[in-house]
């Protein structure tokens, strides 16, 4: 009788996870009028997508009766056109705050997710919120949802007595699909209800599957359309006004062009001529004590969108490609004078796409220009002038190979050609990602070797591999990564570790339907390991249990602890092949909380503590971040970060020392205390849907204070050093602020307005006045005024064509 019963139980849900709804399109000769209303005829005789169920919490429960959706989906020659009717009981309730693009905040949403080669691997999402808000992005259940890629397309939300409707026209540039004549598409249709926080799709997406973009529906009916020429021109054109203590206020005027062209209804190419990147978001530069350099986010939009394939296996990191040259070498009593911030990218283009037989095609290629440097001789006086950074060439080659919906297999090559003696580097890889067909288990991996062509080549490889269940309640996963000490990525990828071998595990237990307490509940068991893979001592190793769950009442709670058992060998931080400092046994404390944003005021709050087995070593801190909405208009956000380390012990100097053979070079650690402040406002004040005020504040102050110095043995220990009397002790402090207009006056078209100032400053005496440090960056004298207007325009070349011909 059990096995009967489990038999029909798997049965059927084998048959609910395979069932696939499906939707015909309509096709359309007359025009069709983005306003909201829905009141062409074509409407009314297109067959409607109904009867939604509960993503999530609820996950599988049909849709009440009071929220019901439906949508309808016509199409002619340019574009696909989506109508759809939110209904709600309590039209009253619909939140629809005002936000930025891709950033719905507290609104009710509706989201139609496009699959041209209905293979289930990668999604085109479009989302309009009940605030007239548009968003879209690209899915894959490998790295989820990629806001940074933009698409031009139209769409109107109206509010109505019995809930709220979205009309969309969304045009065959800003989707991928065959050249086939009949067209099938994978498609699925999402709404939120902010308000209660339930999510609901057309066809149902079974959170006890392992995957998303698979369980999609069918859209039919699209037949022999002949989509216009994909060609697209962005001119654009900049004023920058700066001025700054010591120089004479100047104006800039900076003028280029972006362009798309659809090489077929797959492959598109973009290019980027004479780039303008003057409004860019600013960096959260840090104190930086670490061995390694400071990551930052990609902020320049051509180096994020549609950047989804170059991301394959993490090879890609693009602010390399015009970044801070390096600083060039220094004869004795030489100092750097003059030496550029950033090399100028003097072009770019990549090319992007997909074969109807799934094979996905990346090519990104970009030039930066010679950037020199200028040294001056501390003695003699005498200057010379140094290339800091020759021409260069940046090159990424991604082929990714899509099958069965549930797998892909990718080639990846990256390539830097610096001109004349600089060096050159290479790195290639190899990504797999296999599902079984139910999407209940994956095999992953990579393999990547690297080779630096310069003064000394060097080869180095690294490889991964994992298994995990992807399904359940109950799920797990454990894998290993090899690395050796010459693998090096960094001219255009990031790698910080190497030289080593490990072994992880995860085990995870989660709810799948909301309880009588939990909305979502989900426990994790984390164990690693890390050994050099030279000496066979042991890097890393910790055991690490976490909680996160959100209440009935939609508030989210976190904690863990992590538990270092066994004291470490630290490879990394003595900055000398070979040597290695021992880290102490600890423990690591954290937990977060952040209250339901769809009231007015919400809190986030992040405390955390670290404490070791060596007396006064330990570490406190805390993110507090209240938020308030004032109306749909207006929202300001503030958050009060605090971290102290005490006792901390980290790397200052090193030199050669001729006195001991067994330890030629001296290497100089100091104890110290690290405290770290920071404070960031953050506020926007919507005009309407397309117009918005911003301002981004942060203010951030990181000291490290040295009590006494140590000498760093051969055996890992650290002994009292104080013959050593250089004073290295650490002050950074920061302002930046930005305020912000940006209006969408026409689609894919902007104009924009910032006001910046910055200022900043690094010293060895630590002043503890915290109002003195924060006043010093305020004055005429430190900071730095940027003031810039930018205008960008789209421009269609089909309807630009059409109006030549119309007025012939």
């Amino acid at each position: 009788m059990k096995t009967t019963v489990l038999f029909v139980f798997l049965f059927c849900t084998f048959c609910n996870y395979g069932q696939k709804k499906v939707l015909q399109a309509q096709s359309v000769l007359q025009s069709i009028t983005i306003d909201g209303k829905l009141n062409e005829a074509a409407w009314k005789n297109a067959p409607a997508a109904s009867d939604f169920i509960t993503l999530e919490p609820d996950n599988g429960k049909p849709a009440p009766e009071g929220k019901k959706t439906e949508v309808r989906i016509v199409y002619d020659n340019d574009a696909i056109y989506i109508g759809a009717k939110m209904y709600d009981d309590e039209p009253n309730k619909i939140l629809k705050e005002i936000s930025q693009r891709d950033n719905f905040g507290t609104a009710d949403l509706f989201g139609v997710f496009i699959n041209g080669f209905n293979d289930g691997q990668q999604d085109f999402m479009f989302y309009v919120s009940a605030a007239d808000v548009q968003g879209d992005c690209i899915m894959t259940d490998a790295t989820g949802e990629d806001y940074s890629w933009d698409a031009v397309w139209i769409s109107k939300a109206l509010l109505t007595e019995d809930g709220w409707v979205v009309e969309m026209k969304i045009p065959y540039s800003a989707l991928r699909f065959s050249t086939e004549n009949k067209q099938t598409w994978g498609i699925n249709f999402f709404r939120e209800i902010k308000r209660t926080r339930y999510k609901y799709t057309w066809n149902f997406v079974d959170q006890k599957v392992g995957t998303f973009t698979q369980q999609a529906g069918i859209l039919t009916g699209i037949e022999n359309i002949k989509p216009p020429t994909r060609l697209f021109f962005m001119p654009y054109a900049s004023y920058y006004l700066n001025a700054g203590e010591g120089q004479k206020t100047y104006g800039t005027i900076k003028g280029g062009m972006d362009i798309k062209y659809g090489i077929n209804d797959a492959f598109t190419i973009d290019a980027i001529l004479i780039p303008d990147f003057g409004q860019t978001k600013y960096d959260d530069q840090i104190l930086n004590l670490g061995p390694f350099e400071q990551q930052f986010n990609e902020n320049r939009a051509f180096f994020t969108e549609g950047t989804d394939l170059f991301n394959k296996g993490k090879m890609f990191y693009s602010r390399r490609i015009g970044g801070r040259p390096p600083e060039p070498e220094l004869n004795d009593n030489e100092e750097i004078i003059e030496q550029v911030q950033n090399v100028n990218l003097i072009n770019a283009l990549k090319l992007s796409g997909r074969t109807k037989n799934g094979l996905g095609i990346g090519i990104l290629n970009a030039v930066t220009e010679k950037t020199f440097a200028t040294i001056k001789d501390t003695i003699t006086g005498a200057e010379r002038r140094v290339v800091a950074e020759p021409l260069a060439n940046y090159n990424v080659l991604v082929l990714d190979q899509r099958f069965r919906k549930t797998s892909s297999v990718t080639f990846i090559n990256t390539n830097v050609t610096r001109n004349s003696h600089f060096r050159d580097a290479n790195v290639t890889g190899l990504v797999w990602d296999l599902n079984t067909k139910a999407n209940t288990y994956n095999l992953s991996g990579n393999v990547k070797y690297s080779t630096i062509n310069a003064e000394e080549d060097k080869k180095g490889m690294y490889a991964t591999i994992g298994f995990a269940e992807t399904s359940g309640k109950y799920r797990y996963s454990f894998g290993s990564d090899f690395v050796t000490k010459d693998f090096n990525p960094n001219d255009l990828g990031i790698n910080f570790y190497t030289n080593y071998y490990n072994f992880f595990n995860n085990v995870n237990y989660r709810i799948l339907n909301p309880t009588k307490l939990f909305n979502s509940f989900r426990i994790n068991l984390n164990n690693y390991i890390e050994f050099n893979k030279d000496s066979g001592k042991t890097q890393d190793a910790n055991i690490n249990v976490n909680v996160n769950l959100t209440t009935v009442k939609n508030n989210y709670y976190g904690m863990g602890i992590t538990v270092f058992p066994i004291e470490m060998y630290d490879y990394y931080e003595p900055r000398t092949d070979g040597r290695y400092v021992l880290m102490p046994r600890k423990v690591d404390f954290w937990a977060s909380v952040s209250t339901n944003y769809n009231h007015k005021f919400a809190l986030d709050l992040n405390p955390s503590i670290s404490v070791t087995d060596e007396k006064g070593r330990a570490a406190y801190g805390v993110d507090i971040g209240p938020r308030y909405r004032f109306n749909d208009k207006l929202l300001l956000t503030y958050t009060f970060s605090f971290l102290k380390r005490n006792n901390n012990k980290g790397y200052i100097d090193s030199y050669d020392d001729d006195d001991y053979e067994e330890t030629p070079e001296t290497i100089v650690f100091a104890n110290r205390d690290v405290i770290t402040y920071a404070n960031t406002l953050n506020g926007k004040y919507a005009i309407n849907s397309a117009m918005t005020l911003n301002l981004a504040v942060r203010q951030y102050w990181s000291s490290a204070e040295n009590k006494n110095i140590l000498k760093l043995d051969s055996d890992g220990n650290l002994d009292p050093y104080p013959q050593y009397t250089e004073n290295k002790n650490s002050s950074f402090y920061s302002w930046n602020a930005d305020l912000s207009y940006s209006w969408w006056f026409a689609p894919g078209s902007q104009l924009s307005a910032l006001y910046r100032n910055n200022a900043s400053n690094f010293e060895r005496i630590i002043d503890k006045d915290f109002k003195r440090n924060v006043t010093n960056l305020l004055t005429n004298d430190a900071l730095k005024h940027i003031f810039s207007i930018s205008v960008k325009y789209f421009i269609d070349y089909n309807a630009v064509k059409n109006k030549l011909r119309k007025k012939a």
